[in-house]
């Protein structure tokens, strides 16, 4: 999808963006808020916050800009601070749906558990298919894992487990919350973004199109 066809809509890619980051945010505070484990990252987050100190959001901040670092020496570009600017908006998202969500979702059962785990990682998938397909600039995890992509010519899928593998080994160093849902993240978190990617992309097109004739 073209910048222009976006601009040419009467739905502004803020809007598409927005969207994103708020289904994106709301899925990560419900795996968190499960007890069946985060993902790797989301478990990193998790356990910087309860072992050093300060909100999931704000880490989530904190470890962007080593990872808009990370993008640009890889990439050999300027560093998209833009990312910067995303990763403060999403960490905004988390803290929020936390706020809101804490006292609301306590799960005692498998049954309940399960269930907002498995809303929580579809949420995941949809949301950051849609917020990337308004071309702001990705999370910087987000970007890491298409910059990946690029280099080594390998789909999402493939890079998007990597990746939950190298957060997986610095959330147990930090304690983070591992679980099974942790363990069905890596294995599904990358299929399910996979799985969303193209479907987003041509239900928005398709609606972008119908509002521009």
């Amino acid at each position: 999808m073209e910048w222009a066809r976006i601009r040419k809509s009467r739905l502004p890619a803020f809007f598409i963006f927005s969207c994103g980051i708020l289904i994106l945010t709301l899925g990560v505070s419900l795996t968190i808020l499960s007890g069946l484990g985060a993902s790797p990252f989301d478990a990193l987050l998790v356990g910087l916050s309860r072992n050093v100190g300060l909100t999931v959001g704000s880490w989530e901040v904190l470890i962007a800009i080593l990872l808009i670092g990370y993008n640009s020496w890889l990439t050999r570009q300027r560093p998209e601070i833009l990312g910067l600017v995303t990763a403060f908006i999403t960490g905004i998202g988390i803290d929020g749906w936390l706020f809101l969500l804490h006292h609301l979702i306590e799960p005692h059962l498998w049954v309940s558990k399960i269930a907002f785990y498995s809303l929580g990682l579809i949420a995941i998938g949809l949301g950051t298919s849609i917020y990337l397909y308004s071309k702001y600039a990705p999370i910087p995890v987000d970007r890491l894992t298409l910059v990946l992509q690029t280099v080594t010519g390998l789909n999402i899928l493939f890079t998007r487990t990597l990746i939950y593998l190298i957060f997986l080994v610095a959330a147990l160093m930090f304690k983070g919350p591992i679980g099974i849902g942790t363990l069905l993240t890596i294995g599904l978190g990358g299929f399910i973004l996979n799985y969303f990617m193209p479907l987003t992309q041509k239900a928005l097109d398709r609606h972008l199109t119908l509002r521009s004739e």
